[in-house]
């Protein structure tokens, strides 16, 4: 009997592969995803990826953070890196820019601007958290993915330790996640505990298209 016809990928996901960029659970064993922009459950309240609950990267930023799985998992055997978003289509960027209820100019401090491109849009910036396989739930970092405010920004740590808003216990899981990217080739942000670059807004501009 023929064999039957694997089911074709959603139109997004095909799209993402045709553009050059690699599914994260297919090259990094034992990562997880969960696609935050494909749920309800993110800033916007709706899912803006549809069929797309697959995670892709442009190569580069792929056998990156294929190190820095290795690197954690060196250290913490139960831990994995968990993700939240990879690569943002321009499209999507697009809705989220049009359904965000902002003024056009005060939009860029929560979404980048689709005609500017994020580096999320080139896919080469990564979402992220840690999971603990023995614990069963994703280390607790003192606020949750998304959340604006001063709770979540690296660059506001002490203060929110001298106020209490955060505890000695979240840094530290932070920090885990902090030094595996940074040492696998990440970079983070001031603003966004979970958010990491592989290459700054110029390089990228200068090695990669925006993906659409």
């Amino acid at each position: 009997m023929a064999e039957l016809n694997p089911a074709p990928l959603p139109e997004l996901e095909q799209k993402l592969i045709d553009q050059g960029l690699e599914n994260v659970e297919v090259e990094i064993p034992g990562i997880r995803v969960e696609l935050k922009y494909s749920t309800t459950d993110n800033f916007f309240g709706e899912d803006v990826y549809g069929d797309l609950t697959r995670a892709y990267l442009q190569p580069e930023a792929v056998a990156r953070l294929k190190k820095a799985q290795e690197l954690l998992q060196a250290d913490y055997p139960h831990f994995t890196l968990h993700v939240y978003d990879g690569v943002r289509p321009r499209s999507v960027q697009q809705i989220l820019w049009d359904n965000l209820d902002k003024p056009d100019s005060v939009k860029p401090l929560y979404v980048a601007d689709p005609k500017v491109g994020s580096l999320h849009n080139f896919g080469v910036a990564v979402d992220l958290t840690i999971f603990d396989s023995e614990a069963d739930s994703v280390l607790d970092m003192g606020t949750d993915y998304d959340f604006f405010g001063y709770a979540a920004y690296p660059d506001r740590e002490e203060q929110m330790l001298e106020e209490g808003i955060i505890t000695p216990a979240q840094i530290t899981n932070r920090k885990i996640l902090r030094k595996v990217m940074n040492q696998a080739g990440f970079t983070g942000i001031g603003s966004e505990w979970w958010h990491f670059n592989a290459y700054s807004r110029k390089e990228a501009g200068e090695k990669f298209k925006i993906v659409e």
